[in-house]
């Protein structure tokens, strides 16, 4: 199994470092935002795989022909004191770090899920006492604030979405229809829990540069996809000037003590201290109002196609290279 090892640690290396960096920084992804998240996700899930698997098989190697023997013996050893001496300094320490990097990633999951659900629970508290019916929709809340704001809040058939009196007197009619359908379709597509995912594998792996790139780029593509929902019913131009007009008015609210996160859905307290939410709104804005201004045709279907067959490639590799060894054996 040593061979699969290596393979799976040059895939985690590839998919941690060059390859987001390059998605990063490539154009195409404004042109079709749905199939860019996909790639997103899969670069995601592949490397978080890739990473543990190298270290699992290479700290298995020496008890096993293939992962499900290797598997086996570890259990043995585990539950019923089997002699360890097969295993050296090393397989033991590669062991050790697969177990303590997947129990990190699992808590650090449940836990951005335990502070969103908290930071959600308080915001509802507040708006309970500090927002009132829109009269246009039950789900539609208004919260006195001079500064144009609007967001939406997730929670099931809890959600809601948030504007400002200042946003509904700034903005006409089609507008404020435009922000609304935004926001709606934030909360029908559940753009939060992709929020949530790559809010907590930038938690789980700080040091690692290309998790801030992958949330960064996230929230850009979520907040794309809300506006070409927006664009079905609503002109471009009514469009841009909603974003426009949002878009000044995206300080927190200080006064009433509701804070949108930088995305307009309300994700949690987690942009607090990681530095650059305001510039990382501002250049999705700009990415939002470009993408508008100079409009690019989707990508084509046969490009389309190559994207999700390389996102079914990158879940397929690290899965293969860890069980066909054992299928082998």
């Amino acid at each position: 199994m040593f061979w699969a090892s290596y393979l799976l640690a040059v895939l985690a290396v590839v998919l941690a470092w060059p390859v987001p960096i390059l998605l990063s920084r490539a154009q195409w992804p404004a042109r079709s935002p749905f199939t860019a998240m996909l790639l997103w996700q899969a670069i995601a899930l592949a490397g978080g795989l890739s990473m543990i698997g190298a270290m699992l098989v290479y700290g298995l190697e020496p008890i096993g022909d293939n992962l499900i023997a290797g598997l086996r013996a570890l259990a043995g050893m585990v539950l019923f004191n089997a002699p360890t001496t097969a295993l050296g300094f090393w397989h033991i320490f590669a062991l050790s770090a697969a177990a303590l990097l997947t129990a990190h990633l699992v808590f650090t999951l449940l836990l951005t899920y335990y502070k969103i659900e908290r930071q959600r629970r308080r915001h509802r508290e507040l708006l309970a006492l500090l927002a009132s019916p829109s009269g246009q929709d039950a789900a539609t809340l208004v919260i006195s604030h001079d500064s144009p704001v609007a967001y939406c809040l997730p929670g099931g058939s809890r959600s809601v979405t948030v504007l400002s009196d200042g946003l509904m007197a700034a903005l006409e009619p089609a507008e404020l229809r435009a922000v609304l359908i935004h926001e709606n379709a934030h909360l029908s597509q559940r753009h939060h829990l992709l929020l949530w995912a790559f809010a907590a594998w930038r938690q789980a792996l700080p040091w690692l540069p290309t998790t801030r790139l992958a949330q960064e780029s996230v929230n850009s593509l979520i907040e794309m996809l809300a506006d070409d929902v927006a664009l079905k019913t609503e002109s471009k131009a009514t469009l841009i000037k909603a974003i426009a007009i949002v878009a000044s008015g995206s300080a927190p609210a200080g006064s009433t003590g509701l804070q949108p996160a930088t995305s307009s859905l309300v994700l949690s307290g987690l942009d607090n201290g990681t530095g650059g939410a305001g510039s990382d709104s501002a250049r999705t804005t700009a990415s939002r109002v470009s993408r508008l201004l100079s409009p690019q045709p989707q990508l084509p279907a046969a490009l389309r196609n190559l994207v999700l067959a390389g996102c079914i490639l990158l879940l397929a590799l690290p899965t293969a290279l860890l069980v066909v060894p054992g299928l082998l054996g």
